[in-house]
């Protein structure tokens, strides 16, 4: 998982997503294993304005290959995320289940090493998404967007 990722789709049961999905453009996402096997995450897109919005977190690993938890710092809810299917040099697959207030939200994401995927994939996305109790309609494909800055 280690490097550049492009966010590319991004699929939730979450209500906030009905009035932010068109709003939302692709986003960059960097992964960086740390030696005890955690992953840290930081996250950054480009706002209309020319800002940049970003988040960090550093993600626990558990027993379970390809799972981790960790507490968002954005909303300081807890999360468990698996990578579902990689291929390191093409895309990935993530399902997380976050937690506030005893509610649990399900949100499917797939990151490319470029802005552009196979429709295959796009189509596996879809269908895992689905398969996870999203709505059709709570599945969107990312339009492309330009990058932030280095922070």
């Amino acid at each position: 998982m280690a490097g550049k990722w492009y966010l590319i789709g991004f699929a939730t049961n979450a209500q906030w997503f009905v009035s932010h999905r068109a709003s939302m453009k692709m986003g960059t996402g960097m992964f960086t294993p740390a030696a005890d096997g955690d992953l840290v995450m930081s996250y950054a897109s480009l706002n209309p304005d020319g800002s940049c919005w970003r988040m960090n977190n550093q993600a626990k690993k558990t027993d379970v290959p390809g799972k981790f938890t960790y507490t968002s710092s954005s909303w300081g809810n807890d999360i468990d995320m698996s990578m579902v299917d990689v291929k390191y040099d093409e895309y990935a697959l993530t399902h997380t289940i976050k937690i506030k207030d005893n509610v649990p939200t399900i949100v499917n994401k797939l990151y490319g090493r470029g802005v552009d995927l196979r429709p295959e994939l796009l189509d596996k996305f879809r269908q895992f998404s689905l398969e996870t109790g999203i709505l059709p309609e709570n599945i969107a494909l990312l339009p492309k967007n330009g990058e932030c800055p280095a922070a």
